[in-house]
């Protein structure tokens, strides 16, 4: 009788891949740990994913919706930024290793195909979106903005993880950030014009 598919196998690969990342970070994701954490073998591994580059662009993705999940049920740019903030936080291993390797889920970086940033970058839509809520106009009238807005959210995220501010200032740091963000939303026309 022929073995069937196991439908949850390529779902136990990431969860084993994302637990080795979250263990020892880059060098401990190859294709034979991944099988052995995942109670499975290499092969049925390659099945699913062409090399440990593919795994790990999987785990950027599911990183990258992630992030999306946690902000959709915000109600204003503001709470997102917060949120993008707190998520970066309380994930600091998934967050370092989106941000390492991001460049590669971009289609430019795997061709001579430039796109805008919003197409592979689903937060920037979202963020986009919302400040097209509050502010008027459509979304790509806010990428400058949205830019702004996530320069900022993911220097602080980074200070936070790096732990570059001493910790008596860390409160002193999120208060400064969320002031920066009300106050570059509301003065958003100093941003508007050319995308």
């Amino acid at each position: 009788m022929p073995r069937q598919p196991d439908p949850d196998l390529q779902e136990r690969i990431l969860n084993a891949a994302q637990r080795l990342w979250k263990k020892g970070a880059e060098k401990t994701l190859t294709m034979r740990a991944v099988a052995k954490a995942a109670g499975t073998n290499t092969p049925a591994v390659y099945r699913r994913f062409q090399n440990r580059q593919d795994i790990l662009r999987a785990l950027l993705r599911r990183i990258q919706q992630d992030v999306v999940d946690a902000l959709r049920p915000c109600s204003s740019p503001e709470e997102a930024c917060e949120r993008y903030l707190e998520f970066a936080m309380s994930h600091a291993h998934e967050y370092e290793l989106f941000y390492s390797h991001a460049h590669e889920l971009s289609p430019s970086a795997r061709s001579d195909h430039a796109s805008p940033l919003r197409e592979h970058r689903p937060t920037m839509q979202f963020m986009e979106n919302k400040l097209a809520e509050r502010l008027g106009g459509t979304a790509a009238d806010h990428t400058r903005l949205s830019l702004a807005l996530w320069t900022m959210a993911h220097g602080t995220a980074m200070l936070l993880i790096s732990r570059a501010i001493p910790a008596g200032h860390v409160a002193e740091l999120r208060s400064v950030f969320t002031t920066a963000v009300a106050t570059l939303i509301n003065n958003s026309s100093s941003l508007s014009g050319g995308n």
